[in-house]
């Protein structure tokens, strides 16, 4: 039985290609292919395809998760996942250096621990991975990879920005509902009202007073994130 080369690479991303020949052109990098006649192609193509996977995949996934995140949020959590920089951390973490296949002169002078190398064959092993197995197969990578990423890029910005998609999330992923809210009380003249809004979640409930419904909703679920985050930790 041979064994692929790829084994070590491909069980850090998730996913086991069906064809080793796609995985391998996603580490090909264009210096290998001009210095090697043989070879016909590199990752380029492949990287195109990935960014736009990529892309779909982190706004699909924002958009069911953070049901209450307004648009500008939802693509500063995409932009801040997709970017070059996070990119090539991600490649680091699954060692693509060890995988690419550089020039000789590329090589020489650093090319595999190049953060741009390392980003575009991020985004074309997404895209050997749809052309494989198509949105299945690359959603086992971008759950395997990116989600752990995203829930450290979000986790302080989204707190402050939107806790009750962040609350909603950290329920689920414990394995509760939905967080439920109800104004509870209503005091003060029309003109300066006060809500007492509770929130349920995780079989726990908190109270926030706040001079509109929405603000009452936001804090309280502010206050349940902190304290379950803090339990999280903890346990």
């Amino acid at each position: 039985m041979i064994v692929s080369p790829y084994k070590k690479l491909e069980s850090a991303i998730g996913y086991r290609f069906k064809k080793k020949a796609l995985l391998e052109l996603a580490v090909t990098h264009p210096s290998y292919r001009y210095e090697n006649e043989n070879i016909d192609d590199d990752n380029q193509r492949l990287e195109y395809l990935g960014d736009a996977v990529l892309s779909l995949m982190a706004a699909e996934h924002l958009f069911k998760n953070h049901p209450d995140s307004r648009e500008g949020d939802m693509s500063k959590l995409r932009s801040r996942l997709t970017q070059d920089r996070k990119l090539a951390q991600i490649g680091a973490t699954i060692g693509i250096s060890e995988f690419l296949l550089l020039g000789v002169g590329e090589r020489k002078n650093g090319g595999a621990e190049r953060a741009s190398n390392l980003a575009d064959a991020v985004e074309a092993i997404i895209g050997a991975a749809w052309t494989d197995g198509g949105a299945r197969a690359a959603n086992k990578i971008f759950k395997k990879v990116f989600l752990p990423e995203l829930g450290e890029i979000q986790e302080a910005p989204v707190k402050k920005s939107n806790p009750k998609g962040a609350l909603q999330e950290l329920a689920q992923s414990q394995g509760h509902g939905i967080p439920e809210y109800e104004t509870i009380e209503t005091t003060g003249p029309e003109h300066d009202r006060c809500f007492t809004v509770e929130v349920s979640a995780c079989g726990r409930k908190w109270k926030a007073q706040a001079g509109s419904k929405r603000e009452g909703e936001r804090l309280a679920a502010f206050q349940a994130l902190e304290e379950l985050s803090a339990q999280e930790k903890q346990d």
